[in-house]
């Protein structure tokens, strides 16, 4: 954890053990409530939706989750984002969504109702089926004499299909209280197919009520949001802050995401059943599951992805015809425990521990598996840490212990699984680190002439680090202890990664502030990686 880390995470620690203990009785009632309703279900309170007086659609709509006869849709019904409840009245209320093949809805091709139930915060997942492979498609809800925002989503190409090219992005790390999400208003207006989130959508740390460094004038942020988050009601509201952004609704409406999570979607460099503070796992299981439900709550996540208590199954893989497989991990849930106190340290006896996994054995077998099965050009693995080795000085070879390095033997196991699969073009999409980075995953990394066995691209964050540096402090030694890194850059934007049979483009985009809005955005560097030769050329 960073001193910054440390530093919010003693500010915002408004609630005590006492406060805790008392309301985890409350917490475990949602959190692991049995009873919530199936689809379809009846008998739940409903209210006349001719009476909602303000729009409902608040935070906006989103999709996600595209395959090529059906994507996700969602939205949550809340007049009043900023209070519990979101000024539903507890009641479940009817909502309309349609889907057309233009933004005017002419060509209206499927359509149908569903039903916001109090039990998900008035969330709505609608899993549309029946489309054609490889199109684009309009949708939007309405409930009562109120219509949401239009938005743009896409089917994925026919599986057996090869895709001529496919533009994705990728995102993480979007700290609301250290700057604008100027990089998804960029993104909302760029041309890409899918955009992956791999992490940190939002930070348990509290937010002040002039929202940290975005400075509201007049502190125009209730106090509810300034406490950390440990309840669900806490995350629901965080998810109704953040998802409140007008650019992050903008990049919402524009693309469809893939989503999974890093730590602080639920607490700071959590392991498991383990906290950062060590409690018990029974207490902390309670709050993991009030985070988990809150996330499926407020992301386009199909069915299959909704949790059960303190479980939920997040990695999953998709397909972009024969051109691209997908295969979207979890690294929070099953893993060991970091190794030496989560800090960086140096690899040892402790850290190197074969016993020890990132993914546990069931999410690496399903991996391994995969790849053994797959056909595409492009086997990429969206996750959340640094995958390849890091060394962070030139003498003792301090590493993370959060990442990869701190788990190498369960690395090992992957990139053996990846080699005996025969995986020739393996692309590693991360985020967590605020800075953007381009490695080449090498056989033996202390070996630069060592076989490079895929590429890994590194998106910095949306706004967590506030502006940051282009060439940060320990540029040089990064770049000199690291032969493998060839590219490293602290400012805040993206990655867009273009695939196609033969080739794929990196480009790192970057925004030259957070902490004041409307930056333009530069492209910071570019790199292209030959299909069935894994390496890094700059273009």
């Amino acid at each position: 954890m960073s001193s910054a880390d440390r530093e919010l995470r003693a500010a915002a620690r408004h609630f005590g053990r006492r406060r805790f203990l008392s309301l985890t009785a409350a917490a475990a009632a949602l959190a692991f409530a049995t009873n919530v309703p199936a689809a379809g279900a009846t008998g739940t309170r409903a209210m006349d939706t001719a009476k909602i007086a303000d729009d409902p659609f608040t935070l906006g709509v989103a999709s996600g989750d595209p395959m090529p006869d059906s994507v996700v849709l969602w939205t949550r019904l809340a007049p009043v984002p900023y209070e519990p409840g979101g000024g539903m009245a507890g009641l479940a209320a009817a909502v309309l969504w349609e889907v057309a093949l233009d933004e005017r809805f002419a060509v209206v091709v499927r359509s149908g109702g569903s039903v916001a139930f109090p039990e998900y915060n008035h969330t709505v997942h609608v899993e549309v089926d029946g489309l054609a492979p490889g199109s684009e498609y309009f949708y939007r809800f309405k409930t009562g004499a109120w219509i949401s925002e239009t938005g743009r989503t896409r089917t994925a190409p026919a599986r057996t299909s090869a895709a001529a090219t496919l533009t994705i992005a990728a995102v993480s790390c979007q700290a609301f209280h250290d700057g604008y999400f100027t990089a998804h208003r960029h993104l909302a207006e760029d041309d890409v197919d899918l955009v992956f989130h791999v992490g940190d959508y939002l930070y348990e740390y509290a937010v002040n009520d002039v929202g940290g460094a975005r400075a509201y004038p007049g502190g125009t942020l209730p106090d509810v949001f300034n406490r950390e988050a440990v309840l669900l009601e806490d995350y629901r509201l965080r998810y109704a802050l953040y998802k409140s952004d007008p650019d992050l609704r903008a990049v919402h409406a524009a693309h469809p995401f893939v989503v999974t999570w890093d730590d602080h979607d639920t607490e700071n460099n959590y392991a498991g059943a383990v906290d950062e503070h060590g409690s018990p796992p029974e207490e902390f299981l309670l709050r993991r599951a009030a985070a988990y439900r809150a996330y499926w709550e407020n992301h386009p996540l199909r069915g299959a992805q909704m949790p059960s208590g303190a479980d939920l199954r997040l990695y999953r893989r998709l397909h972009w015809g024969t051109l691209a497989q997908f295969d979207v991990l979890d690294t929070r849930q099953y893993r060991s425990d970091q190794a030496y106190g989560d800090d960086l340290h140096v690899p040892g006896p402790e850290s190197d521990d074969p016993a020890r996994t990132m993914t546990g054995q069931a999410q690496e077998d399903w991996l391994i598996e995969g790849w053994r099965a797959s056909d595409a050009v492009w086997n990429v693995m969206p996750q959340q840490v640094c995958f390849s080795q890091r060394r962070m000085d030139l003498a003792e070879a301090l590493m993370s212990m959060d990442a990869w390095d701190g788990y190498r033997a369960s690395r090992e196991r992957i990139l053996a699984g990846a080699k005996s699969a025969g995986v020739e073009n393996l692309m590693v999409l991360t985020g967590d680190v605020h800075a953007g980075y381009a490695f080449e995953i090498k056989d033996v990394f202390d070996d630069p002439e060592s076989r490079t066995l895929g590429t890994e691209i590194v998106a910095t964050s949306v706004a967590s680090g506030r502006d940051g540096a282009e060439k940060p402090a320990n540029w040089d030694t990064y770049m000199t202890a690291n032969p493998h890194l060839k590219f490293y850059n602290g400012q805040r934007g993206y990655v867009r990664v273009e695939l196609g049979p033969q080739v794929a483009r990196a480009d790192f985009r970057t925004v030259s502030a957070v902490t004041t809005p409307g930056a333009p955005i530069t492209t910071a560097g570019s790199f292209a990686i030959e299909a069935g030769a894994p390496g890094l050329e700059p273009v």
